[in-house]
């Protein structure tokens, strides 16, 4: 009799907690497709969002975010999952609206993350674009990358306009240039490739004698970063994390991040505000550093629902495009094999297919000691769960997003 009642205790307990959820998610949720949807919250210093990658309304979700959060110039700069010279390029593609930069940037940066070299990529920044147009020049956003360097390609181009190469002929510099002019090298810094040689040399040069390039250089400032960048991609050993962290620190002394609220686009992994065991992400990074407190940074992550995500793309020997994969189980997040833990919850009391859901209100029930929508619960695999057995959702993200009925993004090679 008394195992009947712990029982029945536990099971009423666990009703009330999620009956609990269900209510408060009911009284804190916004539509994303309304037109009249407003972020509620305007103060913060930087603001994530971050989803599973490869699905088509994630891009719409970010530009319902960035639209709202630019309207009154509460954002000023732009921080995609990138590195400083692609951004760079980016912010090019804003001011001439060239296409055909827009398509070789993508190419570029969705080497990072395959799942982000798609139609979709490249239609949302045409969107920005938009967006941009219409802001008036004190509230255009700036487009600035923290991230490791992706492709040597823009971080060559980048450097060969911080360097008047018409002037200064040093052999190292000549060889980027011819390297940038015949643009059929590979630019991959994830091995020895021919592109990282000619860049390890350059570096070496300059360090050997600064005396040599420190006239032709127009901007030091750049220049140092690029340098300093380059060479954390020639020794892999430094943690991507603290990369960014390091990044972004010294890139606040330029831009003056504390005053400039941000917009970042990562995975959410970056964007959780706490330790999954060891594993620190960049946003844990700042508060635990003290670079702001918890209660200014917001991290908004997204959960694919009844979708699917671009998986691979498929070439031929010769290196040709043929084809394209996608899933709708395995990879979204909402899948009997792996699912978020406490999704079910968010999928009861969507109100759209884009369904914002605030987590961070004084009276939360996801501050339980249960990590709902943070643990990933998988029946083949090893799980997080380890990682986060007994904290909150609280602790993790500020705000929820369940997307559904999502499309899987297309190749980008689906445009030629």
């Amino acid at each position: 009799m008394k195992n009947i009642f712990i029982i029945l205790l536990t099971f009423l307990s666990v009703h009330s907690y999620s009956q609990n959820k269900l209510k408060y998610l009911e009284n804190n949720r916004f539509d994303l497709t309304s037109s009249k949807f407003d972020f509620p919250q305007k103060d913060f210093k930087i603001i994530g969002f971050g989803a599973y990658h490869g699905s088509s309304k994630t891009e719409q979700t970010e530009h319902v975010l960035l639209k709202s959060l630019t309207k009154n110039g509460t954002v000023k700069f732009y921080l995609p999952e990138t590195d400083f010279s692609i951004a760079h390029y980016f912010n090019k593609y804003l001011k001439t609206g060239d296409t055909l930069l827009l398509k070789d940037l993508v190419q570029h940066y969705g080497i990072r993350v395959p799942q982000e070299k798609s139609v979709q990529t490249y239609n949302k920044w045409k969107e920005i674009k938009s967006l941009n147009n219409s802001l008036t020049n004190d509230k255009k956003l700036t487009v600035v990358g923290i991230d490791k360097i992706v492709s040597y390609k823009y971080t060559s181009k980048h450097l060969l306009e911080i360097i008047n190469f018409k002037s200064n002929q040093e052999e190292s510099l000549n060889k980027i240039l011819k390297m940038v002019k015949t643009d059929t090298t590979d630019f991959s810094p994830y091995y020895e490739s021919f592109s990282k040689g000619v860049l390890k040399n350059f570096v070496l040069d300059y360090e050997k004698n600064p005396s040599k390039f420190n006239n032709d250089i127009n901007n030091k400032f750049e220049f140092e970063y690029i340098i300093t960048n380059l060479k954390l991609s020639f020794d892999d050993s430094e943690n991507r994390e603290t990369v960014i962290f390091k990044n972004y620190n010294h890139l606040s002394s330029l831009y003056k991040f504390n005053k400039n609220p941000q917009f970042l686009r990562f995975g959410f992994f970056h964007l959780e505000k706490e330790r999954e065991g060891n594993d620190v992400p960049f946003f844990t990074m700042l508060i635990e550093n003290k670079i702001y407190k918890r209660t200014e940074i917001i991290s908004i992550i997204g959960y694919l629902t009844e979708s699917r995500v671009l998986w691979d793309v498929i070439f031929d020997d010769d290196g040709n495009y043929k084809s394209f994969t996608t899933e709708g189980g395995f990879g979204i997040g909402d899948y009997e094999k792996e699912y978020f833990l406490g999704i079910d919850n968010l999928k009861k009391t969507k109100i759209s297919d884009i369904t914002l859901f605030r987590i961070n209100k004084k009276n939360t029930p996801f501050s339980d000691g249960k990590p709902d929508l943070i643990e990933i619960v998988m029946t083949d695999e090893k799980s997080n769960g380890d990682k986060v057995k007994g904290k909150s959702t609280s602790d993790f993200l500020d705000y929820a997003v369940l997307i559904s009925n999502s499309k899987a993004s297309t190749p980008i090679q689906e445009m030629e």
